[in-house]
């Protein structure tokens, strides 16, 4: 058993919050605005349970919509701060938040290109094993999107794929699979007293 301590990585659009529908675009997705940001049914209970069990709570999230001019860095901000209020009035602590605002077909010049940070890179799942002595093989990242299980793969984390419809993704495969937070939570701390 490592000596490091765990932690559990979160993506947040779909899985912390829910998704909206963008009414130009037609598809459901990330909050443009805070008034539009509300918690996914579960999540509250969950994320207290997750830091009751004694794992360490980090935000990983690529937020590309002022790259592609569809929200105002501003309101970016104004989504994050309605989401902290909503962890304080939980009294739900996350160790560290970590976004990436690049996207590689930005229309905003300077958050458009390659970056070292968006998923599935690793970057920051790397980062904060090595700033807060992390265990990765007692450690999981939870997400709703490829591109977060290729993320925790690349940094040697357990996975969990949030697939409310029961989407079976095979490529890549997640270690596991669950409708929402809530189950994530319970496979995560149920798996936490076999591997301590």
């Amino acid at each position: 058993m490592g000596a490091g301590k765990r932690a559990v990585f979160l993506d947040r659009d779909g899985v912390i919050n829910r998704n909206i529908l963008n009414p130009a675009t037609g598809d459901h997705e990330a909050p443009l605005t805070a008034a539009d940001f509300a918690l996914a049914p579960g999540a509250r209970e969950a994320l207290r349970r997750l830091q009751r069990a004694g794992f360490l709570l980090f935000l990983v999230s690529n937020q590309p919509n002022y790259a592609k001019q569809k929200s105002s860095l501003d309101e970016l901000h104004s989504i994050d701060a309605a989401f902290q209020r909503e962890l304080e009035a939980m009294h739900v602590k996350l160790a560290a938040s970590y976004y990436c605002f690049h996207h590689p077909n930005g229309d905003v010049l300077e958050y458009s290109g390659e970056c070292a940070c968006r998923k599935p890179s690793p970057y920051f799942l790397l980062r904060a094993s090595r700033e807060f002595a992390l265990d990765p093989a007692r450690s999981w990242m939870v997400g709703d999107r490829q591109t977060d299980i290729l993320c925790g793969q690349f940094a040697g984390v357990r996975t969990i794929r949030i697939s409310p419809d029961g989407e079976r993704c095979e490529n890549p495969i997640p270690d596991m699979r669950a409708p929402d937070l809530a189950a994530a939570a319970e496979i995560i701390c149920g798996a936490g007293v076999l591997l301590g």
